[in-house]
């Protein structure tokens, strides 16, 4: 697999890199062993750029006013997820029709109405009690003193309907009979853009047991490219991969490396990076539980935060190939024998 920023055993390692911690890892690498190939790739072909466009042409379009959090825009967008649910028949944490976690206002900021996390759930078929949380948000900035829209296409309607996408695959999977064994979260959360909010709320109000979750697949910006990556464009950054499971970043890049060979770029894992993009969208409130995290993510362009991220210049069959990317890797989460394992109780690294 090619790389632009090389995370290599001993950038991982760092002091720690001795004879026998190295042959440990080497052991850990080796006892990943992905599970189910042909369903998995069966299911990520249902994952189109077509259907892929048409939600986004609809998430990210005047209708719901730049989804600003808590406003009607934001609470229409939260309605057409839930909508879209329901005509799945994907199935609600809660049971019935109720898809939201409501966030009273007097969580926010004064000026900040009540809001709503959307949530979807596939119950696992054999570790129904283990849950992997797959997220993005879904609120933006809203219209700007000019009366202009955010449309906020990338940031993050690339990462919601790429959620839409994957919950279709796993629920289709499982009327087939191929079900994962450990359940499925798809969680859409709100306020993010104010401080994630909607993230954090949820790790203080969690639907199932945080103990119990496995580990959150955390999706923000995935359809376009940054300046950097402008002559190779199949690539994504992840972010936090390694931090708290070592187990989840080779298992992550042994998914990748056999079925996709994207050209995945850690620069922005780095600890002390400048910009902070660990800790800057939800998944870092799980991290902070001790959670096992990944983020992915295309980087900043110049259309980030800007009423020019529209759906137009989405890259969509890039799109579609790093959406098949995160579900193949939830598959194998989901579907392997053992529970992912945090760095200080894994045998192999002691």
């Amino acid at each position: 697999m090619k790389t632009f920023f090389i995370l290599s055993a001993f950038a991982l390692l760092g002091t720690c890199s001795t004879p026998k911690y190295t042959i440990r890892i080497q052991n850990l690498k080796d006892s990943i062993i992905l599970v189910d190939s042909n369903n998995v790739t069966t299911y990520a072909n249902t994952i189109t750029y077509q259907e892929l466009k048409t939600h986004l042409y609809k998430f990210a379009s005047s209708e719901f006013q730049g989804r600003k959090v808590g406003e009607k825009g934001q609470k229409l967008a939260a309605e057409f997820l839930k909508s879209y649910y329901i005509k799945e028949h994907i199935a609600s944490p809660f049971g019935g029709d109720n898809y939201y976690q409501t966030i009273p206002k007097d969580f926010f900021s004064k000026g900040i109405n009540s809001s709503e996390n959307v949530l979807a759930y596939i119950k696992g078929s054999e570790k129904p009690e283990e849950i992997i949380v797959i997220s993005a948000h879904l609120d933006h900035l809203g219209i700007s003193d000019e009366g202009q829209i955010y449309y906020g296409a990338d940031d993050d309607g690339s990462g919601t309907v790429a959620i839409m996408e994957m919950a279709q695959a796993f629920n289709l999977a499982q009327k087939n009979g191929h079900g994962p064994k450990r359940s499925i979260l798809f969680l859409h959360f709100t306020a993010e853009e104010i401080g994630k909010q909607g993230s954090e709320f949820y790790t203080q109000h969690p639907i199932f047991p945080l103990e119990n979750t496995v580990a959150n697949l955390n999706i923000d910006m995935i359809g376009r490219i940054d300046d950097l990556h402008k002559n190779n464009k199949d690539y994504m950054y992840l972010i936090g991969s390694d931090r708290i499971s070592k187990e989840l970043h080779f298992l992550s890049e042994k998914v990748n490396n056999t079925y996709y060979n994207i050209n995945i770029d850690y620069r922005y894992n780095r600890e002390g990076e400048s910009h902070q993009y660990y800790s800057r969208s939800d998944h870092y409130n799980f991290a902070v539980k001790g959670i096992p995290v990944i983020f992915y993510f295309n980087g900043e362009h110049g259309d980030y935060h800007e009423i020019s991220d529209t759906p137009d210049k989405i890259d969509y069959n890039l799109l579609e190939r790093r959406t098949k990317l995160i579900f193949t890797t939830a598959w194998q989460i989901a579907n392997q024998e053992h529970r992912i394992a945090i760095d200080e109780e894994n045998e192999f690294l002691k």
